[in-house]
């Protein structure tokens, strides 16, 4: 009896070993179009960890429209890290659950956000349409291909970036709001998030613009060849931040918090900013932005909250239920 209980303790003590010696796991809550970005910096950071701490880390993914995405954390998914495109859906981390605190955007460098992209329209080869800025997407037959702002931070800038140009050029906000609506009035289908307004786009052939951030036009490039499509830099873009921030509840309760804080400073070391610029997003670094300046344009940005007021207030006026996209989207 003695021998048996001997023995199933040195198999509790086994099994206890290799579970305390395990890849501890990390799971990243991003959005869709930054796929290939986090398969190259995923790969970096393991090396990094490995070097500084002599451990391997296990890093998990998930991938979605990212308003969706952010909901899905609210609602429980246990995101050690959320990577989102628009600080709305991290806020609403913070003011559902207290899953982040309030001042989770002071937390790092650059309002949390590593880098920074541009609205593009993916146009068919040749630019058949002649589509080179927004006046041009509400010409009669031209259709818009655009996820929804209210499940979509690419929905959302393209929205804002659209209002913006109204309020660039002399308009009002009864202007502005006239010709965002004319512009959804060009929208066939709004998909859910980026990719899958892609594949409308790239794979259904459906529209005769996309509407985008820059770095997914090098992904459709990389995926569909680049003899399918052109880039057009319209005259006024938001200027998006990608904001990044560790999930509170969560790192605390798996005791995942030096690896997770760890894992987005990185994000701003010279080996994460060279991948951002591969990758097509616009490094924070100017030492490496002067790198790429090639594949960079200068674009006349659009500081949204300069122009529009906090994101709190964006989300409230603009994107929630019975807000103004839903006054001018009513009935699709």
């Amino acid at each position: 009896m003695n021998r048996l209980f001997a023995a199933s303790l040195l198999a509790a003590g086994l099994a206890f070993g290799s579970a305390a010696h395990a890849a501890p796991t990390l799971l990243n809550v991003s959005y869709d179009v930054m796929r290939d970005f986090y398969k190259d910096y995923n790969a970096a950071f393991q090396k990094h960890w490995e070097a500084e701490h002599k451990e391997n880390v296990a890093v998990q993914m998930s991938f979605g429209g990212s308003s969706k995405q952010a909901r899905s954390v609210i609602d429980g998914l246990p995101a050690d890290v959320i990577t989102m495109n628009m600080a709305t859906d991290i806020n609403a981390l913070a003011d559902n659950g207290k899953l982040v605190p309030d001042n989770w955007v002071t937390r790092l460098p650059n309002n949390s956000a590593p880098f920074t992209s541009a609205t593009v329209f993916i146009v068919r080869k040749g630019n058949p349409k002649a589509l080179k800025d927004w006046p041009d997407l509400i010409k009669d037959g031209v259709e818009v291909i655009v996820p929804n702002p209210k499940t979509s931070g690419n929905g959302r800038y393209t929205y804002l970036s659209a209002w913006g140009y109204t309020l660039k050029n002399g308009g009002d906000e009864a202007a502005a709001k006239k010709f965002v609506g004319q512009l959804f009035a060009h929208v066939p289908v709004l998909d859910t998030g980026g990719r899958g307004a892609t594949t409308t786009f790239m794979t259904n052939q459906i529209g005769d613009v996309l509407i985008t951030f820059e770095n997914e036009a090098e992904m459709i490039a990389r995926e569909f060849g680049r003899d399918q499509f052109e880039v057009v830099y319209p005259s006024v873009s938001a200027e998006a931040e990608p904001p990044v921030s560790l999930v509170d509840k969560v790192v605390d309760k798996k005791g995942t918090r030096t690896l997770a804080e760890d894992y987005l400073k990185y994000l701003w070391s010279p080996e994460g900013q060279e991948i951002a610029a591969n990758n097509y997003l616009r490094p924070r670094d100017p030492a490496v932005l002067a790198k790429f300046t090639d594949r960079f344009p200068k674009v006349d940005f659009l500081n949204v909250e300069k122009t529009f007021g906090d994101w709190r207030t964006v989300q409230k006026t603009h994107f929630n239920d019975g807000g103004v996209f839903d006054q001018i989207y009513p009935a699709k």
